[in-house]
């Protein structure tokens, strides 16, 4: 059997101040709204970048698919890089490319460089899957429902609070000004990042599936390149047609390389639980929801008002009607935790598809006025808020710990899918439906509603999804989390239990410490909160030996060995915390 190590390398634990928990979620969440403002950026000048670039209409596209590519890929690779290596690691390393990204953007005017540029901003949407799993790893239970759906809904966020911002930039600074201001974000969240978020103690086993990584980019770009490009290059043509078949003959292939590899990049196995499966078939559905919106309401509030259905007003009043998007996606979040709490993720997720479809389906009969799209935004973003919150919660409860980073990761993909789906299926039925006015062609009225309609379908697929789901509270005994504050002690006859209090080298309890069981190897395996006494409880995943840790904020780390399984449950266990005094022993 392995030795247990002693106490001196114990691995670093946050603090657990409220303080401490809501600097650590203000700052993940920044940095979750930062590089999903990437996503938006250009939207206000996306149809002068021909005439920007000195290039083609087909060529300048590539400096938003390349954008959506890299995300696609990065979200599994950076979450399974994560899980191995450090969450905050690769939190840093995302929010560093980045910031290089957006000055070399900043510098140039060129086509290839701005592309490569745009690529390194997309790369960075790896950080929304860490940033949920630096909050699962490292916050008290009570604080993870509401962290986390804020961390979910910066995606949203981001990109509803980017287009006004954006617009304002665009129409009074030179174009160059909105990749200067993203590189100020990158750096901010970058710094505040490095200064207040802890690194991760939970690490998983194995190694970096290289081969794996690279077959799931191929097979993602075969297969969402054509998807983002079928409208220009036609859906039936040989290169569209070309792309989908190989695409699907990589990921065949990729998905037998992974259920055969001993360190998969993706655990298959996992994602064909029945929870982890529906929730990514209902996240595609929200992808393209969360899109449409975004495809239809600027584009009505910028039409001429002589078309007898266009708004006719500025960029920026546009990205205004669109800014309760994110407003509202924010704001729920506190209710989502609450909601949650009582009734479980299942229960929010089918709450915030009802909203959502009464928000198209009320909003079909409110697209004649600025301040009616805006009261449309408010509703979807309120809905989607709700609905994208319930996805992380749904997915943790159903994988290992070790695997938080990677499967949020394979999440948020689903979501991309889904508004690369939604871009294209809409564009398609909006360019079908275009009217002519002044020499050139505009969506229609007919255009808008049709969008509006697939979105409620869409919708309404994932309630369908979404009813298959497990009901209550998700619940697994080796994912910790599992004493509340206040309960009772656990039976004696429980082998497994492991109680105790902590206190420090003057004997004066520590409130609200944290307390995190440990295998041999330093992996993670139950977590706690103690109570205003210093007194703890939390349950052995199994029988054998571990290593319990407990930290509080202006304490040094301490641990003691200790041992389940036996005939009776193990002796209260007293941690001794402080600068004054390292060690533990056992209480008498």
């Amino acid at each position: 059997m392995p030795q247990v190590p002693g106490p001196a390398p114990t691995p670093k634990v946050p603090p657990t101040s409220s303080g401490g928990g809501r600097g650590i979620v203000a700052v993940l969440a920044f940095a979750g709204i930062t590089v999903a403002v990437m996503q938006t950026l250009l939207v206000p000048v996306i149809k002068d970048l021909p005439v920007l670039l000195g290039t083609g209409v087909a060529d300048a596209t590539w400096v938003m698919t390349a954008t959506l590519l890299a995300g696609a890929v990065a979200t599994p690779v950076m979450g399974r890089l994560g899980d191995l290596y450090g969450k905050k690691r690769l939190l840093l390393l995302c929010l560093a490319v980045m910031v290089g990204g957006s000055v070399l953007c900043a510098l140039t005017s060129a086509l290839v460089p701005m592309i490569v540029g745009r690529a390194l901003q997309g790369f960075a949407m790896g950080a929304i899957p860490l940033g949920i799993g630096i909050m699962r790893d490292v916050l008290p239970a009570e604080r993870l429902p509401s962290a986390m759906a804020l961390m979910s809904s910066s995606i949203g966020v981001g990109g509803g609070l980017a287009l006004p911002a954006a617009a304002l930039i665009a129409q009074h600074a030179d174009w160059h000004a909105l990749f200067v201001a993203s590189a100020v974000l990158g750096t901010a969240a970058f710094t505040l990042a490095w200064w207040i978020c802890p690194e991760s103690p939970v690490r998983a086993e194995g190694r970096f599936d290289l081969p794996g990584a690279v077959g799931l980019a191929a097979g993602l770009i075969c297969l969402l390149l054509p998807v983002t490009k079928g409208t220009e290059w036609g859906w039936t043509a040989p290169a569209t047609l070309g792309l989908f078949g190989a695409g699907l003959l990589v990921l065949t292939g990729w998905g037998l390389y992974q259920l055969r590899s001993s360190s998969p990049l993706v655990d298959l196995r996992t994602s064909v639980r029945r929870t982890v499966l529906l929730t990514n078939l209902a996240s595609v559905m929200l992808g393209v929801a969360f899109y449409a919106v975004s495809l239809v309401l600027p584009q009505l509030v910028q039409l001429p008002t002589a078309t007898g259905y266009g708004l006719g007003e500025s960029m920026i009043v546009a990205g205004l009607c669109m800014a309760p998007l994110g407003l509202t996606m924010m704001l729920v979040s506190p209710l989502y935790a609450r909601l949650s709490t009582r009734y479980g993720p299942r229960s929010t997720l089918l709450l915030g598809m009802a909203v959502i479809m009464v928000g198209y389906g009320g909003g079909q009969a409110l697209l004649t006025a600025a301040w009616q799209t805006a009261v449309i935004a408010a509703v979807l973003g309120a809905g989607i808020g709700l609905a994208y919150s319930s996805l992380p919660a749904l997915i943790i409860g159903a994988v290992d710990p070790r695997e938080t980073g990677a499967a949020n990761g394979l999440n948020t993909l689903m979501r991309s899918v889904g508004t690369s789906l939604s871009s294209a299926v809409i564009g398609m039925v909006l360019a079908g439906t275009a009217v002519p006015f002044g020499g050139v062609e505009l969506p229609s009225m007919t255009g808008f509603r049709l969008a509006f309609l697939i979105a409620t379908g869409a919708v309404a697929v994932g309630v369908v999804l979404a009813f298959f789901l497990p009901s209550g509270l998700p619940a697994r005994p080796e994912q910790a989390l599992i004493a509340p504050l206040g309960e009772p002690a656990a039976p004696r006859e429980d082998p497994y239990a492991l109680t105790g209090r902590v206190r420090d080298a003057g004997g004066v309890p520590v409130a609200h410490a944290n307390v995190t069981l440990l295998t041999p190897g330093g992996v993670q395996t139950a977590r706690t909160t103690a109570d205003e006494a210093g007194a703890f409880r939390l349950t052995a995943p199994g029988p054998g030996r571990h290593l319990l840790v407990a930290s509080a904020s202006g304490h040094t780390p301490q641990a003691v060995p200790v041992h389940t399984g036996g005939a009776t449950a193990p002796a209260p266990v007293e941690l001794v915390t402080g600068l004054a005094r390292a060690g533990a022993a056992l209480a008498p």
